[in-house]
Order: structure tokens, then C-alpha cells, then sequence
């Protein structure tokens, strides 16, 4: 992720909703990440998106750290990152920027 601009703020921050898997800045954002991993294989359409339920914790939780973090509140988004690792192969990332919008 970084190689691609962002700037790791946390990993894996606990909330009493859940666990953020990475929160991170890019281009003046704060991006909230969802991170999925599978051995091998497509993802299809499954990874590219996050299930209503699923961006409800994922709202929650952001919601949760904003508070904590209190002051002038930054503009926020959602990004999925999907990653494939198949034998021998380096990492494929596969990220949905902007996944869902809040509101």
C-alpha cells in the first residue's frame, strides 16, 4: 500500500465494534481499509464489494476511532483491498478505492 501513496496512521486498532485492518492517509484522506486475503484464485465480485452489514461495522468503527482522535475531522473514505497469494508468487493486491459512501 505504500508504493501506491499511503501513509500507514494504524493497523489492526480495536474498537468495541471490531478491529480496523489498516487506517491509513492518502492524497490529504483518511482511509479506512478493509483487507481481505485468499491463497488463490479470483475474487470476483465478492472482494470488490462489502455486504450492507459488513459497511455498518465498517462505519461504526471509523466512527469510533474519529471520536477518539477528536479536532478538525479530515475527509474520510472506505477502500477493500483484496489479496492473493498464490505459491511461490510475490502478494496481488486488488483495491476497490472508495469502495462504499457513507450516508
Amino acid at each position: 500500500m505504500r508504493r501506491r501513496g499511503y501513509a500507514i496512521v494504524a493497523r489492526r486498532h480495536r474498537t468495541r465494534f471490531g478491529e480496523i485492518d489498516v487506517i491509513a492517509r492518502h492524497q490529504g484522506t483518511l482511509v479506512f481499509v478493509e483487507v481481505q486475503t485468499r491463497r488463490s484464485g479470483g475474487f470476483g465480485g465478492d472482494t470488490a464489494t462489502a455486504g450492507v452489514h459488513k459497511q455498518h461495522r465498517l462505519i461504526n468503527m471509523a466512527r469510533s476511532y474519529l471520536m477518539g482522535v477528536g479536532g478538525t475531522l479530515p475527509p474520510s473514505r472506505f477502500d477493500l483491498v483484496g489479496v492473493t497469494l498464490a505459491q511461490g508468487d510475490r502478494p496481488v493486491l486488488d483495491v476497490v478505492v472508495n469502495a462504499f459512501v457513507v450516508g
